[in-house]
């Protein structure tokens, strides 16, 4: 996935409709930061959740956002093998 590909990825997961457009490597920097404050929120939703169907639903979620920063971090990682 190219670096592009990615923050318009994440954008659109996170909603972020008024994202300011900056360099690559700081964009998914602060992507990634906002991707790590999501899965937090998540881990707390899914440890006072109690019905099965939503359960599972916050743990899909929190996989999507786990592959995300994954991919964040392998794009930051090759940003700065670049320079």
């Amino acid at each position: 996935m190219s670096v592009s590909g990615f923050i318009q990825s994440v954008k659109e997961y996170l909603s972020l409709k008024d994202f300011e457009k900056s360099s690559k490597k700081k964009s998914v920097k602060s992507l990634l930061k906002k991707l790590r404050t999501k899965r937090k929120e998540l881990k707390k939703r899914l440890a006072i959740t109690i019905e099965k169907k939503q359960k599972q639903a916050l743990e899909e979620e929190l996989e999507i956002v786990a592959l995300q920063i994954k991919k964040g971090k392998n794009i930051l990682h090759e940003l700065d093998a670049k320079e």
